[in-house]
């Protein structure tokens, strides 16, 4: 039999808990902001548990590397750059298997790793680590350290993490989607780079910039010659994978910090920032070579050749609205 004591002690506790689920669902339902969700994950877990030390590791899915969303505690900073395998560590170890783990004793656990405490010169004793899993798999980790008052983490910590791990799944689930609904509004469907509504957004953010920090920047427009036989001839089909084609050659031979576009039909333009037109033509020079050097669908004896007609405009130098530069940039393939 439980006394008084104790049966007030679990109400207040279960009062708690139902205090927790409800800030961390009112915040995921009223934003979509994922890093502000999963600090606030974070920050709920840390104020009931009370652990030392605390991370979000999540998954990344090129490497198959778990990486140091967020860290809080002794040496957080120091934990940064860390990368762990799928399988080293607690953390390491939760992500692989999908399932939960509480280690009282790390010491007593092979499958502890000393890399963390080496970096943040903490002694860690005990761990819970519960898995962040979307629809079909693992996508992050949730990982407690040192349970502040106490030797250890209670394995009824386990079910109110992993709570809090499906409320972080269902925040990187929503991030996803909103992620590729604006990739689509801003994406053209047949040559993947970016669509004439995004132009419009990036040359206005562009002119304020340069504006603002006094820098030049160069538009060059392109237009593919005789596209239109190339439909005629050989089908549509062939006609939408050369523009995808000759989309990657101008995306892959520009910079970083540089935006190519589809304008539309076979039109294409590319914004350089902080590039004067004298370097702009160099650009223009490299990807017209490319263009002259090359014969598309040999593999199927088609043999293509395409050719573009290009031009230049030049922030300030030429204009300094978002109309005025594509006109003079359009305006200038007729010149040349």
């Amino acid at each position: 039999m439980r006394t008084e004591t104790e049966e007030v002690a679990e109400l207040k506790r279960q009062i708690e808990r139902l205090s927790l689920f409800h800030e961390v669902g009112k915040s995921l339902a009223s934003t979509l902001d994922l890093q502000k969700i999963l600090q606030t994950i974070m920050e709920k877990i840390s104020d009931f548990l009370q652990p030392d030390t605390w991370s979000l590791l999540m998954l990344d899915e090129k490497t198959q590397e778990l990486y140091f969303e967020i860290a809080i505690g002794v040496g957080a900073n120091s934990l940064k750059d860390v990368r762990l395998k799928l399988g080293e560590g607690i953390a390491g170890w939760v992500a692989r298997t999908g399932d939960p783990l509480l280690v009282e004793d790390v010491r007593k656990d092979a499958r502890f790793s000393t890399k963390c405490d080496e970096l943040t010169q903490l002694e860690t004793g005990s761990v819970v680590c519960v898995p962040i899993k979307g629809r079909e798999k693992t996508v992050g980790v949730i990982e407690l350290v040192n349970c502040l008052g106490k030797e250890s983490f209670r394995k009824e910590d386990i079910p109110i993490l992993k709570n809090l791990a499906d409320y972080a799944a269902i925040a990187l689930e929503n991030a996803r989607y909103v992620q590729r609904i604006h990739e689509l509004t801003i994406t053209d469907d047949c040559t993947a780079l970016y669509n004439a509504r995004h132009l419009h957004f990036v040359l206005d953010a562009e002119i304020y910039r340069s504006t603002r920090y006094k820098y030049e920047f160069s538009v060059i427009f392109i237009d593919l010659d005789h596209f239109k036989q190339v439909n005629d001839n050989n089908g549509h089909l062939v006609g939408s994978k050369l523009l995808w084609m000759i989309g990657d050659i101008i995306k892959n031979h520009l910079r970083l910090i540089d935006y190519a576009f589809r304008y539309g039909g076979d039109e294409f333009v590319v914004l350089l920032p902080q590039t004067p037109k004298e370097s702009a033509l160099t650009v223009v020079r490299r990807i017209k070579d490319l263009l002259n050097s090359k014969y598309f669908f040999t593999d199927e004896g088609l043999n293509i050749k395409v050719t573009a007609s290009f031009g230049v405009a030049g922030f300030p130098a030429d204009a300094r609205t978002r109309k005025e530069l594509l006109r003079m940039a359009d305006e200038a393939i007729s010149l040349a």
